[in-house]
């Protein structure tokens, strides 16, 4: 019990009766001080799973409106541990990540980013762009960028959206294993509903210079590139081709052309939404 970290795993889920066990199980018993899941109403075995294997959970129900699930739960819970992980159902803790941690948490560093390996139609992929994510960090040094959105989706929780921290920020190379068992056709249309959002996103703040001064230099690349109907060609292109797609074959291919797709998306929902306006 000595080795547990002063941690609170938060798990944000909705009908995740598939991949939740999972998860909790690569978790583990005496790695973090408490892990709950913060849940959307789920119909399935989700809220089952979870207190049967001695997870707390905690109801959330989204107005449409800013707080969404992350902040909420940050703006709302009593945390009683130092630092907090937000980790997806279908993200599984690998025991290199944990050894990892354990060396480097005990700094002044105020949040980590971290690496995902991706699975792809059950398959490890090699290359593609690198899934990385800043999902780790203490309690109380800031919280995900403030959207003010009036119901544009479903999407209760913060899928794009960047903590904001006060501090410095540290990296884990160790990977956490994503890897999400409700197939082909949850992710397209999951990905149908994240382009909704990022084509609305870019409506609302691409002229408010106070959210554009807090982009990453990566959202500052993507939303320049919106605007082309280039984006889509352009990703592949550096997925597949620079950053090594290629060696995962056939796979690789068609995670890379489902990749293109979503940015064609995401354009072509702008043009639309533009030509609304106007």
């Amino acid at each position: 019990m000595n080795n547990v970290l002063d941690l609170t795993i938060a798990i944000p889920v909705k009908n995740e009766e598939k991949n939740l066990l999972g998860c909790i199980e690569a978790i583990g018993d005496d790695f973090a001080k408490q892990i709950l899941i913060i849940d959307s109403g789920s119909t399935d075995a989700t809220i089952n799973i979870a207190k049967s294997n001695g997870v707390d959970v905690v109801d959330f129900k989204w107005d449409g409106k800013f707080p969404k699930k992350r902040n909420w739960f940050l703006r709302n819970y009593n945390l009683t541990t130092k630092w907090v992980l937000f980790l997806d159902a279908d993200e599984y803790l690998t025991e290199d990540f944990k050894n990892e941690l354990r060396l480097k948490i005990n700094t002044d560093i105020v949040g980590f980013w971290l690496n995902y390996t991706i699975y792809f139609m059950g398959k490890k992929l090699k290359g593609g762009y690198p899934l990385n994510k800043l999902a780790l960090f203490q309690v109380g040094a800031g919280e995900y960028e403030r959207i003010d959105e009036d119901k544009w989706s479903k999407l209760d929780m913060e899928i794009h959206e960047h903590p904001i921290l006060n501090g410095e920020i540290g990296y884990i190379k160790s990977k956490i294993d994503h890897r999400d068992f409700r197939g082909v056709s949850h992710y397209m249309d999951k990905h149908n509903e994240y382009a909704s959002w990022e084509a609305y996103r870019y409506i609302k703040t691409i002229n408010d210079e106070a959210a554009k001064a807090k982009w990453t230099w990566k959202q500052k690349i993507k939303y320049k590139l919106m605007r082309s109907s280039l984006i889509g060609p352009i990703y592949f292109i550096g997925s597949f081709v620079f950053y090594g797609g290629w060696k995962d074959g056939a796979t690789g291919f068609a995670f890379a052309i489902l990749k293109m797709s979503y940015f064609t998306q995401i354009y072509c929902k702008i043009k639309e939404l533009s030509n609304n306006e106007e």
